[in-house]
């Protein structure tokens, strides 16, 4: 059930779900209680990703009875990414809180989220896990993916996956999350140009009900999306320069291995530089550069050709 939500409110509070059906009356209960001890202008956006329990109907129920619940449902489950990306559409609160369903991030901990965006002036707060309640075979993965993701990115936060984030109105409205990138919501923020990106510790609660969405494809998926977070971020608008240079670096240094092969076949008459390996390596190479150089021109045709070609975030202007 959709309400009018165009009047701006203090808070939006985001909550992306998959068959979250017992956790959901009393997350519901305890954001409530929290935002009228402190008397905001609240929303809450539930967004069902498609859950096969009856997640849907407990969220129906809740819309019923609380004019500032809304909620939005998909056909089918897209991933949390999709998830987010819909809320953050959807959401028109100055300050916009995201959270998991399963009660393991706590709605006590949004007002001082809330303050460090609207009084600290933050873009984003990430909430920081610093004592879990996960088993091993989560911790250990999670703490190296922090670290890799850290160096690699240069935004320096201890917990880059934790569902509980505040974000100012600004940042949701010119980011969008798609695939599974919403591991790495700060990296995309920083490269739209919101570099004010904090974190705070945060509790982290045992799972009281149903089971962890947690899976082993993270450890595939995470890298290749970094990846192509960080080429995108950098290279998204001009290809050319990340394949044309790599490609001619290679095209030429296959070019000097040939030339120097040949320069010995011709000054010292060597025999059988054909059964070389470095000659089939300079083959190689070459081949390799200059197939990179055509897919970094191709890139910049398509880039030069993209309707968004000249689509850039302005904050003001004089």
């Amino acid at each position: 059930m959709l309400h009018d939500h165009k009047v701006i409110k203090d808070l939006s509070i985001v909550i992306p779900l998959f068959n979250e059906a017992e956790s959901l009356p009393e997350l519901h209960a305890w954001i409530t209680r929290v935002m009228v001890e402190h008397r905001y202008s609240y929303e809450v956006v539930f967004v069902d990703d498609g859950s096969t329990d009856h997640s849907w109907q407990v969220i129906t129920g809740i819309s019923e009875r609380d004019r500032n619940v809304r909620a939005i449902r998909f056909r089918r489950n897209y991933g949390k990414s999709a998830g987010l990306n819909v809320g953050f559409e959807s959401a028109c609160g100055e300050v916009v809180i995201t959270m998991d369903a399963d009660l393991q991030d706590s709605p006590d901990e949004i007002p001082a989220l809330y303050d460090m965006i609207k009084t600290e002036g933050f873009d984003l707060v990430s909430g920081w896990k610093k004592k879990r309640f996960d088993p091993l075979s989560k911790t250990i993965p999670t703490k190296l993916y922090n670290f890799v993701t850290s160096r690699m990115s240069g935004v320096r936060l201890h917990d880059m996956n934790c569902g509980l984030k505040a974000y100012s109105h600004e940042v949701v409205k010119n980011i969008e999350v798609y695939g599974e990138m919403h591991r790495y919501i700060p990296v995309i923020a920083k490269w739209a140009g919101f570099r004010n990106i904090g974190e705070k510790v945060v509790q982290h609660r045992p799972r009281k009900y149903g089971t962890t969405k947690f899976g082993l494809s993270r450890f595939i998926y995470g890298p290749l999306d970094l990846a192509s977070i960080m080429f995108m971020g950098k290279f998204g608008k001009r290809p050319m320069h990340f394949f044309g240079v790599l490609g001619t670096i290679i095209f030429f240094a296959g070019i000097l291995v040939l030339t120097w092969l040949s320069i010995e076949k011709l000054l010292l008459n060597t025999v059988g530089i054909a059964n070389r390996p470095v000659f089939y390596l300079g083959i190689l190479s070459v081949i390799v550069g200059v197939q990179l150089f055509i897919a970094g021109f191709l890139g910049e045709l398509i880039s030069r050709s993209a309707a968004e070609r000249n689509t850039y975030k302005i904050t003001e202007t004089i």
